[in-house]
């Protein structure tokens, strides 16, 4: 865990610098022991933790990762071992205030998600610098990744823009679209929600930026998992993204409803592409759960019947697999 910081952002709670705590998964050197890896209801894959760099070759591509609205970098650990192991560095930011990585989650970070975006920016700064990775990263070849709330960020860091107004226009008409709620995920009631709309200038500072880009042009692709806000998305923003882009969503998905949102960017963004799982659901790309999760978290553990989380995973990485090799050559 590398623990960086964007320092022209406070935290939500204003005392210091916006903390960036990214996880990283890289090829490692041959020999390097890898363990089992849990984090509290998921089993995150297994790996080798503090193992050498491998030596070539001697520039890999990075990938950027973004977890879901209250997820963390390791619900995404199945994806993000299966790029490691064929040869890209991945790093996959907690997004403050949105993520189970923190001690507590903010309501702030599920309401003024557009600043996702400029995390991912901020790390890709961080990571060039860095002693350890910045020289062995290929420039050239960044692309970025993202589930959910993070498949929003993945579009928007390749060109999207959102509009608040078109947001609570759609709202209005479709009061019980779960775009148009806090999630499950979000433990807080309406009543903290409109007081902090009512009451918070940092809050309102935020909207009234909403619809700025925060495209990073040196991000050359990008895969959307799941992603929401499709309605929120403005048209125009959509047909101008100019990098290749790949939308996998599952058929079953009630949380991102494919019709109001990945068939949506499918449809605006030139050249995407998009597959649609059957009887996928959205909490089907989470990393798999271990016995506890299952008891204590069953709508985020629980697939459908005849619905193996595995084989999803597999298939889904490499699919992403094949797309980063076509677009990051």
């Amino acid at each position: 865990m590398l623990h960086y910081e964007d320092a022209s952002r406070l935290d939500w709670a204003g005392s210091k610098a916006r903390p960036l705590a990214t996880t990283i998964w890289y090829p490692a050197q041959a020999g390097a022991v890898e363990k089992n890896w849990n984090v509290a209801i998921f089993k995150a894959g297994s790996n080798a933790m503090g193992a050498a760099l491998s030596t070539a070759p001697q520039k890999l591509p990075l990938i950027l990762l973004s977890h879901g609205t209250g997820g963390s970098a390791a619900s995404m650990a199945w994806l993000a071992e299966s790029l490691a192991a064929h040869g890209y560095i991945v790093a996959a930011v907690n997004h403050h205030g949105n993520t189970g990585y923190e001690d507590k989650t903010r309501l702030e970070g599920f309401v003024v998600w557009w600043d996702r975006p400029k995390d991912l920016s901020i790390l890709i700064d961080k990571l060039m610098a860095d002693p350890v990775f910045g020289s062995r990263i290929d420039a050239r070849r960044i692309a970025v990744a993202g589930f959910s709330i993070g498949g929003y960020t993945a579009l928007a860091s390749v060109g999207g823009r959102i509009s608040y107004a078109q947001w609570e226009e759609f709202c209005g008409k479709n009061g019980s679209n779960p775009n148009c709620k806090l999630p499950p995920e979000a433990k807080f009631s309406q009543a903290e929600l409109q007081t902090l709309l009512k009451e918070n200038q940092r809050v309102k500072d935020a909207i009234a930026v909403s619809g700025a880009s925060y495209s990073d042009v040196r991000i050359r692709a990008a895969y959307s998992i799941a992603p929401v806000m499709g309605r929120v998305m403005t048209k125009d923003s959509m047909t101008n993204i100019r990098v290749p882009v790949r939308i996998v969503v599952g058929a079953d998905d009630d949380q991102a409803i494919p019709e109001f949102n990945g068939q949506v960017y499918a449809a605006n963004i030139t050249g995407s592409t998009i597959q649609i799982l059957p009887a996928v659901t959205h909490y089907s790309f989470l990393a798999e759960c271990n016995t506890l999760g299952k008891i204590v978290a069953s709508q985020v553990c629980v697939d459908p019947a005849g619905v193996d989380r595995s084989v999803i995973h597999r298939q889904v990485a490499a699919d992403a697999l094949k797309f980063f090799a076509d677009n990051l050559r």
